[in-house]
């Protein structure tokens, strides 16, 4: 939480999803990235899911600024109730 960013390491590489504190109860998910040796395996994807799942347990509401978030949530109707 202190660093306001999700990370998986994976062969050896970071992938990251970040975020920031808009207030007490918002995140914005503003960037994803996974390095170019290993996408294409549902890392990101991985990654969005756990930092909402972390939204939606800590009473969160999300703003996704990043076109990633966006398009999962799009996908996810789920997540939806996260929005802020």
């Amino acid at each position: 939480p202190d660093a306001e960013r999700f990370v998986a390491r994976v062969a050896g590489l970071e992938a990251v999803l970040q975020y920031r504190s808009l207030d007490a109860t918002t995140l914005d998910y503003y960037h994803t990235f996974v390095p170019p040796a290993v996408r294409g395996r549902g890392i990101a994807s991985e990654l969005t899911d756990y930092g909402l799942r972390y939204a939606l347990d800590h009473g969160r509401k999300v703003v996704p600024t990043c076109p990633f978030v966006a398009r999962y949530i799009d996908r996810h109707p789920e997540f939806r109730a996260l929005l802020a």
